[in-house]
């Protein structure tokens, strides 16, 4: 698989002293940029907060990422041994984690929301793609009419079945899969910014996948991010100043099967077909379980669906670009 284009190359962040290493200067009297970066769910990840104790700043963070640790032990589907997997695997999870239940919860609302233009249950596409793409001499064209066809034929949000209090989930029909990554970085973001707020944080900048700004910074000042245009990536073409919101970007090149980028990650589970490489829209929601999801599903949509499904899935903004640098938007 050709992965020609990280879509965090379009999301710029512009905070203060946003290149400075982790190490605080023991008894300094004001508060200094503690920043960590590393990967959540395969994709690049960062914690960017203010503090001037380094002990107390380096124990919060540590424990943030023993949340990222477990919540990818939860959600990977890149991982054999995580919850996903093994329902996937086997069709059925009986001890279902409640994180899992709630954020599939969250997912299906969506689904039922988007009339399943977002469905979590696309995952058997896009195994399909991936495995034609990464065969020997694969058909540009793209996988086989009749292989598409099946791997359709198992996506339904409406045959995952939830026992939420008996903790477990199942698919109703055998051969089914199931893909948070679009929700889980959101839902982890959240969760791993509970847990700094817990060890006195209030004013940070947490990207697990998707950016969420808590308060502002010191300074009194908004967290600014800046979105670039997908064809030219030095270009900045909406710069927002955020506090207390999370910003989710769904595009297709993010993730590319082919070199001529004709076929992305993201798939309209009405026809098989993926999204185009170079459209890409940034949600602006309160927290990063709605805002994630939501993303992709306003990519997905139908224009003259697009403010309903926005603002029944309790998003605030959302922000179009279009291959050609052109800018939209729709309210809630």
């Amino acid at each position: 698989m050709h992965t020609a284009i990280s879509r965090r190359r379009f999301i710029a962040f512009v905070a203060a002293a946003a290149g400075l290493p982790l190490l605080l200067k023991a008894g300094s009297s004001q508060a200094k940029p503690v920043r960590w970066e590393g990967t959540a769910l395969g994709a690049p990840a960062s914690i960017q907060l203010f503090h001037n104790d380094e002990a107390q700043a380096r124990a919060a963070i540590a424990a943030g990422l023993g949340e990222l640790k477990r919540l990818e032990a939860i959600f990977s589907v890149y991982r054999a041994d995580s919850s996903i997997s093994q329902l996937n695997r086997e069709g059925v999870l009986e001890n279902a984690p409640d994180d899992f239940v709630a954020m599939l919860t969250r997912a299906l609302s969506l689904a039922r929301i988007s009339d399943g233009v977002y469905d979590p249950t696309v995952q058997p596409v896009w195994q399909t793609y991936f495995r034609h793409f990464v065969s020997s001499n694969p058909d540009p064209a793209g996988p086989a009419p009749h292989d598409l066809a099946a791997a359709l034929a198992l996506v339904d949000w409406r045959a995952v079945e939830v026992d939420a209090a008996n903790k477990r989930v199942s698919f109703a029909r055998p051969g089914m899969g199931l893909t948070l990554n679009s929700g889980a970085q959101g839902y982890i973001t959240d969760r791993v910014a509970d847990v700094l707020r817990a060890h006195s944080f209030d004013r940070m900048l947490v990207d697990m996948g998707e950016p969420r700004a808590l308060s502002n910074k010191p300074d009194g000042s908004a967290w600014r991010i800046g979105i670039a245009d997908p064809s030219n990536p030095k270009r900045t073409i909406v710069t927002l100043d955020v506090v207390d919101k999370c910003i989710s970007t769904s595009g297709g090149y993010g993730t590319l099967f082919d070199s001529a980028s004709a076929f992305t990650h993201l798939i309209d589970t009405r026809s098989g077909r993926t999204a185009p490489a170079l459209l890409g829209v940034s949600v602006v929601a309160d927290t990063g379980t709605v805002a994630d999801g939501l993303s992709t599903a306003m990519l997905m949509a139908p224009v003259e669906r697009r403010q309903h499904i926005l603002r029944a899935a309790g998003g605030q903004q959302a922000i179009y670009v279009t291959p050609d640098g052109v800018v939209s938007t729709v309210d809630a």
